[in-house]
């Protein structure tokens, strides 16, 4: 998609097919972008790199892998006859844990309410800052992350594999792969086994582990997880984030050119040349840019693209080529920032000589961060009134109405009572909206409903009235245990 800037001579190439990579060396000391271009074969293996974007990124890693890790082992107390894991996801009863929440099937516009808050926080995220979730902190970023570091720590960093690419396979070749591999596949085994903790008690599945007596089920979700670990963050790497993940193809609807992305300042950079003719051409006052086209910049995005470009919707805005640029600026006595956080419309500004701006507070964000506050808002008040019972109610459908003898008439129903809690409630049940006798079939008359913890009790229940009418009926349960009060609507029929 080419966007024209407000500069007649610019044009912006906003690019989502970066399978192409420029051939080294093919834009020594030209703005235009390279002609030559060549395919790189498997996963890319990007250069290490450190840097203040590097080291946000190992701390978001360590504090995300060890939530992940360690969350299914935290404890929570719920009272009796209830599961004490803080988050778990309890398919056999149809419950949802997450420490003092309690989600039920009934409940699940909580988890719809929670997803939609998610996806506008995200889509204000990349209004601020383009991509930065998938630069920090998506799963798929994390574990790559990983991955390479273990990569790097036995096979070394880029240079040493790509020398090794072309050297025979010899015995300490094979070993490191092995060693490699072995990491890789024990990283997915931790991943994988860890996932499962969420589904189930954690400790006793450890201990299941240990006396070897686990379910296939688990085996088999286990080497599902595993394998999928081990394939995607191993050898699909950045084709995830570009072809998998459906977020890519969403930029060219909200790409936002306020937002404060990763860009290339070219109107300082170019001409790119080397830092002895810049220096010369410099002192004889004739321009010269910023950028020697060192190649540091694509050598360690994880990605493999380009961005002196122009804007990629496949940068993933974690940064890396902030640092590398960085420390070659520093090293010859430059300005930083030729590679920066930096919007769109700020470069179109530099183009022009103008002073940079920023427009963060404007009414899209404005907008975005009212709706989010509102859907936070409104789960949280959804979440404290929500109620630890339920009653629901079923009037017979035949007959309708019974005539007495005397000439009163019967209404039948089932009343459900429902407790959402790990201790028993008892009940007391009662209607308003008609003056009619209430009678529970099987139960003497005002003795309270039991109904059993994390369970259900069912009611016949028979509305007899000696002056009948078509009538709205609310059934009335009053909670003795917790003092809370459930209703229900239904209709009387007179004949």
């Amino acid at each position: 998609m080419n966007r024209q800037t407000e500069n007649p001579s610019a044009m912006t190439v906003i690019e989502i097919d970066h399978s192409r990579t420029r051939a080294k060396g093919a834009v020594a000391g030209a703005s235009k972008p390279a002609k030559a271009r060549v395919k790189r074969a498997g996963p890319i293996g990007p250069q290490a790199v450190s840097g203040r974007m590097r080291r946000i990124k190992w701390a978001i890693l360590v504090l995300t892998l060890s939530i992940y890790y360690v969350t299914p082992f935290l404890r929570w107390d719920r009272g009796q006859n209830a599961p004490d894991q803080a988050v778990l996801l309890d398919f056999e009863h149809g419950r949802l844990y997450a420490f003092f929440i309690e989600i039920w099937p009934q409940d699940l516009y909580l988890v719809t309410g929670l997803l939609i808050l998610a996806s506008v926080i995200l889509i204000l995220a990349n209004a601020l800052a383009g991509r930065v979730w998938c630069g920090f902190a998506c799963p798929q970023t994390v574990w790559t992350d990983l991955f390479l570091l273990v990569e790097r720590l036995i096979e070394g960093d880029r240079r040493e594999r790509l020398k090794s690419m072309n050297v025979p396979l010899t015995l300490a070749k094979a070993l490191r792969i092995g060693i490699k591999h072995s990491a890789w596949l024990l990283i997915s085994l931790m991943t994988g086994g860890t996932l499962i903790f969420y589904f189930t008690d954690a400790p006793d599945l450890v201990r299941a582990f240990a006396g070897g007596d686990v379910s296939a089920t688990a085996l088999t979700w286990i080497a599902v997880f595993t394998g999928t670990t081990y394939g995607l963050a191993g050898f699909a790497r950045e084709q995830v984030c570009t072809f998998m993940c459906p977020w890519p193809r969403l930029q060219g609807a909200i790409w936002d050119p306020e937002a404060f992305t990763v860009n290339y300042r070219d109107y300082r950079g170019e001409e790119r040349m080397s830092a002895k003719k810049a220096t010369e051409l410099r002192a004889r006052g004739a321009a010269a840019g910023d950028c020697v086209d060192c190649g540091l910049c694509v050598n360690v995005c994880p990605i493999g693209i380009d961005i002196r470009e122009g804007p990629n919707f496949a940068c993933i805005n974690c940064g890396l080529c902030v640092d590398a640029c960085d420390s070659v600026m520093t090293r010859l006595d430059r300005p930083r920032g030729l590679i920066d956080y930096e919007s769109w419309r700020n470069i179109e500004r530099g183009h022009r000589g103008e002073a940079r701006g920023s427009r963060l507070v404007r009414p899209k964000t404005i907008a975005l961060a009212v709706v989010s506050v509102g859907l936070a808002a409104g789960l949280v008040g959804l979440l404290a009134t929500k109620a630890t019972g339920a009653i629901a109610v079923l009037h017979d459908r035949d007959p309708l109405a019974v005539i007495l003898s005397d000439g009163s008439v019967r209404n039948a129903y089932t009343v459900k009572l429902l407790n959402k809690t790990s201790v028993a409630h008892h009940y007391t049940l009662a209607i308003k909206g008609i003056d009619a006798s209430l009678s529970i079939v099987g139960r003497d008359d005002g003795t309270p409903i039991t109904v059993e913890p994390d369970g259900s009790e069912s009611l016949r229940v028979t509305l007899t009235t000696a002056s009948p009418k078509d009538a709205d009926v609310v059934f009335i349960a009053s909670d003795e245990t917790g003092g809370s009060v459930l209703s229900t609507a239904d209709k009387f029929v007179a004949r």
